[in-house]
């Protein structure tokens, strides 16, 4: 494995770690490793002379003035440009876990410029918040399942389900499942070749051992145009909804024809396109945890015509949904 300094460094992605009080600090610096080794078998993978890196900064909230610093960095000598906030898990129970106030307005703040927003374990308090996991689903350690569905009762609360990726913000379940969390993002960010070879090394399973291999969308956040953004965030939060051109125009003040243009730009997609791709990624998780009937799950993701839903769900994933299931279905 090349030694880190060895070749120049490309930056891919950055990551941001938030340290809050009593959190654990093991799965910060597990994280770090992790991603440090990632790095390290990016180029061992792609025989290039460079190193794709994924920077890696931590985060903590000055009690004096209630501004959020980076107290460390991998890559200190450039601007930050974050694409994923982690708040790790905490070290003691969340009845003892002190208001996040100042963390979770840093964080609206940054997931209202594209970032996206992860939590492990009682991390998902933190999360919690910030508003922004109110009417979606959201997972969190199981001891603590009931307490975050009391004490936030707008976030649907699904305990069983060790990661749960809505394109803009993660959630993981158990205090170690920040190594799930971990090797999800290396392969949204550094490929499946990469993450497999990280967790070999690590001696640990990948994340949901068999992955679909047709699970390629992930949503672009970061382009900076914020009428869009807007746009992406609400379709995530209510993809069973039926949403028309002129009504999500309508919501960013822009007529059809110039949302549809910036809306194409931003994403690559088409909405009805980015639309059909946010409902299968809700239907395949659907299909791999429960056992609903495959119509059942076509209308709780906004699709009145179950047939549509099939050749949609082909067309995208590239089996059918009973298909799908039989491969990867937990049940």
């Amino acid at each position: 494995m090349t030694n880190i300094n060895s070749a120049k460094n490309t930056v891919v992605a950055e990551i941001g770690l938030l340290i809050y009080r009593d959190c654990q600090l093991a799965a910060v610096y597990g994280l770090s490793d992790m991603f440090r080794i990632a790095t390290d078998w990016a180029i061992s993978i792609s025989g290039e002379d460079r190193k794709l890196a994924i920077r890696v900064s931590h985060w903590k909230v000055n009690e004096g003035d209630d501004t959020v610093e980076c107290v460390w960095d991998s890559h200190p000598d450039e601007p930050h440009r974050m694409s994923y906030l982690i708040a790790p898990p905490s070290l003691v129970m969340p009845a003892l876990m002190t208001s996040m106030k100042v963390s979770a307005d840093w964080m609206n703040t940054l997931y209202n410029k594209g970032v996206t927003l992860c939590s492990v374990c009682a991390g998902a308090f933190v999360l919690a918040e910030t508003g922004l996991i109110n009417h979606r689903r959201a997972t969190t350690h199981w001891a603590f399942a009931q307490t975050l569905a009391d004490r936030f009762p707008k976030i649907d609360v699904v305990a069983e389900k060790m990661v749960i990726d809505d394109g803009d913000i993660i959630t993981a379940g158990g205090i170690l499942a920040w190594i799930d969390l971990g090797l999800t993002l290396i392969e949204k960010i550094s490929g499946t070749g990469t993450m497999h070879a990280t967790a070999r090394f690590l001696l640990v399973d990948p994340p949901r051992r068999e992955q679909s291999p047709y699970s390629v969308f992930i949503p672009n956040f970061e382009h900076g145009d914020s009428k869009i953004l807007l746009v992406q965030h609400h379709l995530h939060a209510c993809y069973s909804e039926q949403h028309s051109i002129e009504t999500m125009a309508e919501r960013v003040s822009l007529s059809p024809r110039t949302f549809l243009r910036h809306f194409q730009k931003a994403t690559g997609l088409r909405p009805t396109d980015y639309l059909q791709q946010v409902r299968i990624m809700k239907a395949r998780d659907a299909l791999e945890l429960t056992g609903r009937a495959v119509d059942v799950i076509a209308w709780e993701v906004g699709y009145t015509d179950s047939s549509a839903f099939r050749k949609i769900f082909r067309k995208i994933m590239g089996v059918t949904p009973s298909q799908h299931r039989q491969r990867f279905s937990t049940e």
